[in-house]
């Protein structure tokens, strides 16, 4: 009883000096200390916490702290591979690793990182669709990008906003 508690305890108190570290160092960043705000997040995501290390490299990312996309790249990973996450939460991660990849990398690269969503059941696999669908649409592949949001419309329970914005395209950009 006495170890089970101990190990509880002992858990508890570590998500709660991650949780304070997390908040006193968003609290503190400023354009001044953007090098020492980055390195301390890092640290975060390297601890693999399932709620402050996909919180630390999301404000990483939002505020520019980390600009290689290698490093970011290596962070995702992290999160993708070595944290403990829920199922959709992790495929909300790796969407938005193939989000932040999109406009610098090739068509297969994309469609490799985003094949894990398109072939599962994710409540994240109409927005992965949609990217390849715009990723091709924007390069001017219209056929390809076409087949995409025809996907998305016949997908048993897509997200209703791309599920319209699809529509959209194919009514106005793709018809013949």
């Amino acid at each position: 009883m006495i170890g089970v508690y101990s190990y509880d305890n002992h858990i508890t108190n570590k998500q709660k000096e991650i949780s304070n570290n997390f908040n006193s160092i968003i609290i503190d960043y400023n354009e001044d200390n953007k090098e020492s705000t980055a390195n301390k997040l890092i640290e975060i995501v390297n601890k693999k916490n399932p709620t402050y290390s996909p919180l630390s490299l999301y404000f990483i990312i939002d505020n520019n702290l980390v600009t290689e996309q290698k490093m970011v790249n290596s962070l995702f990973d992290i999160l993708i591979e070595k944290t403990s996450l829920d199922e959709e939460i992790k495929n909300l991660v790796l969407y938005k690793k193939a989000l932040f990849n999109a406009d610098k990398i090739q068509e297969v690269d994309l469609l490799n990182m985003l094949n894990p969503l398109i072939n599962s059941k994710s409540v994240w696999k109409s927005h992965a669709l949609y990217l390849m669908a715009e990723y091709f649409y924007s390069g001017g592949q219209k056929e390809k990008a076409k087949e995409f949001f025809n996907q998305i419309i016949s997908l048993e329970d897509p997200n209703p906003d791309i599920r319209l914005q699809a529509e959209k395209r194919l009514n106005r950009d793709l018809s013949e």
